[in-house]
């Protein structure tokens, strides 16, 4: 059975949304999708990306990820990086995946998140 990946879900903590949004849309470009009607009134905001969704979920008992993370693909991995930087946010490297560039940060929560950028060698 074939599968696609619809969705990633991320938890932040309650009353969080316009940092979602400062974060994933004023800093990272992500646009921001109407959250069905149904469903808006539990609160956090639901972002477009090629293909998929990331939705940042409200927790009331919120605990980051510090682990288990989403791994974003990016064509532009160091102006990426450049921006994250310039508005402040650490990065960090850890060990390059075959054919792969990749680094780290946190999204205003604590949760990880990986950046990768596809490389020829």
């Amino acid at each position: 059975m074939p599968y696609r990946l619809h969705h990633v879900q991320i938890a932040a903590p309650p009353g969080s949304e316009a940092s979602a949004r400062a974060f994933f849309v004023g800093i990272l470009g992500m646009t921001e999708l109407p959250k069905p009607p149904n469903l808006a009134h539990r609160g956090g905001i639901w972002l477009e990306l090629a293909g998929c969704q990331l939705h940042v979920g409200i927790e009331a008992e919120f605990r980051p990820a510090e682990k288990a993370h989403p791994a974003f693909e990016t064509d532009q991995l160091d102006e990426l990086r450049h921006r994250l930087k310039a508005h402040g946010v650490e990065t960090w490297d850890d060990e390059s995946l075959p054919k792969h560039r990749r680094f780290y940060t946190h999204d205003p929560f604590g949760n990880r998140l990986e950046f990768v950028e596809r490389t020829e060698t």
